[in-house]
């Protein structure tokens, strides 16, 4: 439980995500967006939506939704929201221009205890950060969608960050429960989506070849690969793979690795190879009809929010590590 002040810049969903994990920590939460319609209409959302996942039991933290939702405000100054916050997190839409003059405008208001992190998952923070004053109080703060289920933060810093500040943040992503990772500089992409475009690349290609269907491809996943990295990362996978762990894995199996990752061919761009995205679009819109992506999109939440509670009571069962 905290009374410090959290700033979340922007009232869409990655906005009223981070609100929400916020406000469950008992953190004093204040939601900024350039009209007070905006504003309003967000709060509207917040309370019904506190209150939907309290009747489903899927509210997190010790407090009531109506509790959670009291520690929530909203306003349409950019100086309002910069007084006294601790930490203020950014959620504009992937405009790196927006962006920039954005954080021109926080430069100047933001006082010196003040982290101004971004939720980007494109943009490396020195992208929009250089030469700005506080420069050094800035970095990325990157969750996963859903954010309320997906634990994973990555923590990227730009060249200036301050390290402490990175500390203070991630030791704040752990006081709401969730679990950050630290890049120790900046890359494009950061790691998950580095991870998931490469996972993706090959599914287009396997598919765009007619090796395998769209619903096989993602069968792979989900009943194979998936299951394993529910509970292990790549490398502890291989670790536990060989009878001497992770060297012996790579010593017995890096020849194969190196001959099949050199067969993946170029990079697909999938903007331009319109056959090959109007035949997956095809094969997944079968499996899942865009009319029904809502009622998929909340059977995925039930989903992640038992297996995050499967997670915690296997995490409860090890030394705890952070």
């Amino acid at each position: 439980m905290s009374a410090q002040k959290i700033g979340i810049v922007g009232s869409g969903l990655i906005g009223r995500a981070w609100a929400m994990l916020f406000a469950a920590a008992g953190y004093r939460v204040q939601l900024y967006d350039i009209l007070e319609a905006q504003v309003t209409t967000a709060l509207a959302e917040l309370q019904q939506e506190l209150h939907s996942l309290e009747c489903k039991g899927r509210l997190r933290g010790n407090l009531t939704a109506q509790a959670q939702f009291a520690l929530i405000s909203g306003c349409t100054s950019l100086q309002q929201l910069v007084q006294q916050a601790q930490h203020i997190q950014e959620c504009v839409p992937e405009q790196l221009e927006l962006k920039r003059q954005l954080y021109a405008q926080l430069a100047e208001l933001l006082e010196p205890q003040t982290v101004l992190a971004s939720s980007t998952s494109t943009f490396m923070p020195s992208r929009f950060t250089a030469e700005l004053k506080c420069k050094e109080q800035m970095l990325v703060a990157h969750p996963l969608n859903p954010p309320y289920y997906i634990p994973l933060v990555e923590l990227v810093p730009a060249p200036w960050t301050r390290p402490e500040l990175v500390e203070r943040t991630r030791q704040l992503m752990l006081s709401l429960g969730q679990r950050p990772v630290v890049l120790q500089r900046e890359i494009e992409g950061f790691v998950s989506n580095r991870i998931q475009y490469a996972i993706l690349n090959e599914v287009w290609r396997l598919v765009g070849s007619g090796i395998v269907s769209v619903a096989d491809a993602d069968r792979v996943l989900s009943e194979g690969l998936g299951m394993r990295y529910a509970l292990l990362g790549a490398l502890e996978t291989a670790h536990l793979n060989a009878p001497g762990g992770v060297a012996d894995y790579f010593q017995r199996f890096g020849s194969e690795i190196s001959a099949v990752s050199a067969s993946y061919g170029p990079t697909p761009n999938t903007c331009e190879e319109l056959d090959t995205l109007a035949d997956i679009a095809r094969q997944c819109e079968q499996l899942t009809p865009l009319a029904e992506l809502e009622q998929r999109r909340a059977a995925r939440d039930e989903f992640l929010t038992r297996l995050a509670a499967l997670k915690r009571q296997q995490q409860q069962q090890q030394s705890p590590t952070n």
